[in-house]
């Protein structure tokens, strides 16, 4: 499995992903999630991708060819718009899932062909973008209420991401959210895995200034691991206690005071008469014995 995630904030765009393709008891792969396309002073793209390898090394295979051919209508480097870069990639993904298709190629298998997309960067001139490209084709963009997209295993690093991520966060600040996203998601489920990518690109910039993979025992990563855990621990101890956890922290002349104020318990004695009692905490009420009645054993 897979799981990556892009976020867009104020400052620019945020991209991490994890490089695990299986996690067979005896057969772990690795492989590169984040894919660059950089054109200096012009435009920067990254895209992520999760579902069928094949698929997805077509797609980029394809669109790096057609950058290099003069000759080609629309390629990444000729798109106007971040709209129609996604909106291109989704072409190339359909068009190599039907050439599998068409070719018979899966066998009647039940094998996935389909692969699905993050796309974020910056054209000269536009506002910075991310867009999340289905198998279909189509695609959506981030929105100011949920400014971040995700792809593959999503669920466990959500959370936090919901959390804390909004559009005036700081850009390496989104940074440390999305490593922590990913470090939920790799302690919860072991199709993910290390080593961890993670590329910033600032508003304006058209390049990426900070790329960065991550290990378990890369220094910075450990210390972030180590640091979130003991925070983590410390949050949930200083949560507000319940009631019974402040009572026994009072002191005894305020827990004196509290049980005086607990209403007195009745009992009726053989007489008929009503009698209260005060009970301290702890004490019961004995049933009262019948005056003259003697126990046998």
């Amino acid at each position: 499995m897979t799981y990556c995630v892009a976020i867009k904030v104020n400052e620019g765009l945020v991209f991490a992903a994890d490089t695990r393709t299986s996690a067979g008891v005896d057969d772990v792969r690795t492989y590169n999630k984040m894919h660059v396309f950089e054109f200096p002073g012009d435009r920067v793209f990254v895209v992520l991708s999760a579902g069928n390898l094949a698929t997805t090394q077509y797609v980029l295979a394809q669109a790096q060819r057609e950058i290099d051919d003069d000759k080609a209508a629309v390629n990444l480097r000729t798109v106007r718009h971040m709209f129609d870069a996604a909106d291109y990639l989704g072409q190339l993904s359909v068009r190599a899932q039907k050439q599998v298709l068409a070719q018979g190629q899966t066998g009647g298998s039940s094998v996935n062909i389909e692969t699905t997309l993050i796309l974020g960067g910056q054209i000269k001139g536009e506002e910075p973008a991310i867009y999340l490209i289905y198998p279909l084709g189509n695609c959506i963009s981030a929105s100011p209420e949920t400014p971040f997209l995700q792809i593959g295993e999503t669920k466990y690093g959500k959370p936090i991401l919901d959390r804390f991520v909004r559009p005036h966060v700081k850009l390496e600040d989104a940074a440390r959210c999305a490593l922590v996203s990913l470090d939920s998601t790799m302690r919860s489920n072991i199709s993910c895995g290390p080593p961890v990518d993670l590329a910033l690109l600032p508003r304006g910039s058209l390049k990426i200034d900070h790329s960065l993979r991550l290990d378990l025992d890369t220094p910075y990563y450990a210390q972030m691991k180590e640091t979130w855990a003991r925070m983590l621990e410390n949050a949930i101890r200083s949560l507000p206690k319940f009631d019974w956890e402040q009572q026994r922290s009072l002191p005894l002349h305020e827990q004196a005071a509290t049980m005086s104020s607990i209403p007195p318990a009745q009992t009726t004695t053989s007489a008929g008469q009503t009698q209260s009692l005060r009970l301290n905490e702890g004490e019961s009420i004995a049933p009262e014995t019948p005056s003259g009645s003697a126990l046998r054993a």
